[in-house]
């Protein structure tokens, strides 16, 4: 007789436990860069909508911030680190691909022998990451999951190239994700993703530009702006649909922060399609500027600090960047 396997017990679902994020203490204005570039404040914030953004000292590293970010969320989930048993990093800015960063945060934070990988699928990473976490969670492979997301991009920056060196930035935003008791407290909806791989070559790195890693990112801003604005949108509303929800279920949106215009268009497309007037949109984008894989969480948690996002809300989740790649669900705020 052949054995039969058995498998881990699953869940009703998954939940989102806990928050947190780190910044640089570094604030770099628009005003600072024009010393630099041939820009000025009025032309990024048109453009972007980009006052300022965060980036970290020379002696910060990405594990150093994924880390802190990641022992907030642990401490918000009123968990202790030992009963972690995943970290997943979501990140496109490693110096180096060996060791992860996620075996090294989780050494950092106190976390001993969890499940530990990084994954890259650029601004769309954290995302990607919370849908990986909410199905190891309902499987029952992993009870809880920290999932960051974090970069350091400006270490991949040519500061002397204004249509990069204007946008991007660093940080780092941490959940906690946990299992439902039952199907009514079930807190992270179906992910809808996917990616647009004939887009390959619209955010890629260029060797010997500059940067501190050796290769610069490179962003063909104009195609990127026509697919996010007209591509994003269908993604968000697929993700509602998969909750069993509607658009004027949704309290609060919150897309990967790429460009306050695209935020802002993907917005009205929502709207027209029955979201509330008064759904609350992400802008953190204005003082934090992009930060690829931890903008969904680094938003999210300053939203929650203005008191613009609040326990039961709804909220929909949206990241999409280079490959390219795509991918959203909505949650339950803890």
């Amino acid at each position: 007789m052949t054995p039969v396997l058995r498998l881990a017990e699953p869940v009703a679902g998954a939940r989102m436990l806990g928050l947190g994020s780190h910044q640089p203490e570094r604030v770099v204005t628009n005003d600072e860069l024009a010393q630099r570039i041939d820009t000025n404040d009025q032309w990024i914030r048109e453009r972007v909508g980009i006052r300022s953004r965060r980036i970290a000292a020379d002696d910060v590293s990405l594990v150093d911030m994924a880390s802190d970010a990641g022992a907030r969320a642990v401490k918000d989930s009123g968990l202790d680190p030992s009963e972690i048993d995943g970290v997943l990093v979501a990140t496109c800015t490693m110096p180096n691909f060996i060791p992860n960063a996620a075996a090294q945060t989780a050494e950092r934070i106190g976390i001993r022998a969890p499940a530990a990988f990084d994954l890259n699928a650029a601004c769309a990473g954290f995302c990607y990451g919370l849908g990986m976490a909410a199905d190891m969670v309902r499987g029952g492979t992993a009870r809880h999951v920290l999932i960051i997301g974090a970069e350091k991009l400006s270490d991949w920056l040519d500061w002397d190239d204004r249509s990069t060196a204007i946008i991007f930035a660093d940080g780092a935003g941490a959940a906690v994700i946990g299992p439902a008791p039952d199907a009514a407290a079930v807190g992270v909806g179906p992910v809808a993703w996917g990616s647009a791989g004939e887009m390959n070559q619209a955010i890629r790195i260029l060797d010997g530009h500059g940067s501190k890693a050796g290769g610069a990112l490179h962003q063909e801003g104009q195609a990127v702006f026509r697919w996010a604005t007209t591509q994003v949108a269908p993604v968000a509303l697929r993700a509602i649909e998969l909750a069993g929800l509607t658009p004027a279920d949704i309290d609060v949106f919150v897309p990967h922060q790429a460009n306050l215009r695209i935020v802002e268009a993907v917005a009205k497309k929502l709207r027209r399609h029955g979201a509330r007037e008064d759904m609350r949109v992400a802008d953190d984008i204005v003082y934090s500027g992009n930060t690829s894989s931890a903008s969904v969480p680094l938003a999210l948690d300053h939203m929650r600090a203005d008191g613009r996002v609040r326990s039961g809300d709804t909220v929909l989740l949206v990241g999409f960047g280079a490959g390219l790649s795509f991918a959203g669900q909505v949650v339950r705020f803890p």
